[in-house]
């Protein structure tokens, strides 16, 4: 699937309001969406963003082609010929903001801010929202994977045949390398993404020959540097890892090295850690031990504390489908109506206080401590607030907010870059390997309490005075 084809990639009750809105000579009145998640996913505590690529490849790509047009003619809404030709030559003209990819990000704050007619505003919803949500949503799962190991562990994602398709595994894929995995077997994500790929054999390899020895011969024979052996077909250690021995110790007299074994099955803390006598006692402790086989952050942490012996973790299916939190649940919200040179804040209310919206034309700054470059908060103001660094500014909890502190001797960065300007991309993509390293350098800004797997502490999340007691005002106007 190609961003080219993603135009119709939205739900139909976009098409039916935008149909309604040019109906009512509505459709070039400037609206003001939020998109942000509303609670972090797998009870951690942060979520890492991801998904910004694709959203700027589907935006410069969209376009009605007269297939899709003729596709509307077949609703039964009937579509007016002139809504059509308006949407033939529709193309965004609006403008977005957005955190860079890889950011730390957190609940209830704008992580993509769009401002644009209400007739591009209301189509692009659906597909920004499913880029955003699934990316950041796997990010997030392969940075909590990630900080459960040892700094010199690898990890690859091995998730492709478990994927909900093939976009979900290479998109997946680019998400997971993005938070800091060294690699996967994905074939088409590398050649896509520049991502290093990384592959062994199947037990398919080895029950084709006649021997277990006889197939890890023959694969090193054609691999001799780059040769893992897949230990685990018949007997771990019976069989599969003194095989494995007599082929590296092979190897080595003919100048070479065997690269790893991988254990794909059984007690992967008792075999891993008889495995590394073995290959030790033999003098073969050069050889990494990799093992996969359902892991996750739980399987992995576990496995450290019963003192495995691992070097390197395949990790697939828990990682690519996020199975223990399968949705991330972004919301994409009208906040602010402009009208004429002026924003007009609007408020959704909720019978659930978490899904009040916040109104206004926002953004969003990360208030930095000046001497320990330790994150402090993120504080959401109105875009015409003035951030005085040198001023001492109040920080309450939005839904507690008797909880209350005062940030001083701070730096504030703004977080929403612009990507788009008037229709305009304004935003050089990075190069993966650069989002890559500035996750890195976001997870450094954090005190360890926010980023643990288990109860980490709750980041804060901040409102500007002026932005509260506006939420206030328009809430206590609805309920009159």
């Amino acid at each position: 699937m190609t961003s080219r084809n993603l135009t119709l990639h939205t739900d139909k009750y976009q098409v039916n309001m935008i149909y309604a809105h040019w109906k009512l000579n509505r459709h070039n009145n400037v609206r003001v969406f939020d998109a942000y998640f509303r609670k972090n996913p797998f009870n951690n505590g942060y979520a890492v963003f991801a998904g910004l690529e694709r959203i700027i490849n589907y935006i410069n790509s969209l376009e009605f082609t007269e297939a899709d047009l003729d596709y509307l003619r077949t609703q039964p809404e009937n579509y007016d010929e002139a809504f059509l030709a308006e949407l033939k030559k529709i193309r965004f003209t609006g403008t977005l903001h957005a955190v860079t990819e890889g950011t730390i990000v957190f609940p209830n704050e704008p992580i993509v801010r769009v401002e644009a007619r209400i007739f591009e505003a209301q189509l692009i919803e659906t597909a920004l929202l499913n880029f955003m949500n699934y990316q950041t949503l796997v990010a997030t799962k392969a940075s909590r994977i990630i900080q459960v190991a040892p700094s010199d562990d690898s990890f690859f994602e091995f998730g492709t045949r478990r994927a909900q398709e093939a976009d979900a595994a290479i998109w997946g894929t680019r998400a997971c390398y993005i938070a800091g995995f060294n690699g996967t077997s994905n074939m088409e994500a590398g050649k896509r993404f520049g991502i290093p790929t990384i592959g062994t054999h199947s037990h398919a390899w080895i029950m084709d020959f006649e021997s277990e020895l006889e197939s890890f011969r023959a694969y090193a024979k054609i691999y001799p540097d780059t040769t893992v052996l897949l230990v685990d077909t018949y007997d771990t250690l019976k069989l599969g890892v003194p095989n494995a021995i007599k082929v590296g110790k092979e190897l080595a007299q003919k100048g070479h090295k065997l690269k790893g074994i991988r254990l794909d099955s059984g007690d992967l803390a008792f075999l891993s850690k008889e495995a590394r006598r073995m290959l030790d006692e033999a003098g073969l402790d050069y050889v990494r031990i990799t093992a996969s086989n359902e892991l996750d952050e739980h399987v992995i942490s576990d496995l450290i504390a019963q003192g495995a012996r691992i070097d390197a973790w395949g990790v697939g299916t828990q990682l690519i489908t996020a199975a223990d939190n399968p949705s991330l649940g972004g919301v994409y919200k009208l906040v602010a109506r402009k009208n004429g040179n002026t924003y007009e804040p609007v408020i959704k209310i909720s019978g659930n206080p978490e899904k009040t919206t916040t109104p206004g034309l926002k953004t969003v700054y990360r208030f930095k401590g000046k001497k320990s470059n330790k994150a402090m908060g993120d504080y959401i103001a109105f875009l015409d607030e003035t951030i005085n660094e040198d001023s001492k500014i109040k920080l309450f909890d939005p839904v507690y907010t008797y909880k209350q502190k005062f940030a001083i001797n701070f730096h504030a960065e703004e977080l929403l870059k612009p990507i788009f300007v008037n229709g305009e991309q304004v935003y050089t993509l990075p190069f993966i390997d650069d989002i890559r390293d500035y996750h890195k350098e976001q997870l450094t800004l954090f005190w360890e309490e926010y980023l643990r797997k288990l109860n980490p502490e709750i980041y804060p999340v901040d409102l500007s005075e002026q932005v509260w007691n506006t939420k206030m005002d328009l809430y206590q106007h609805s309920k009159r």
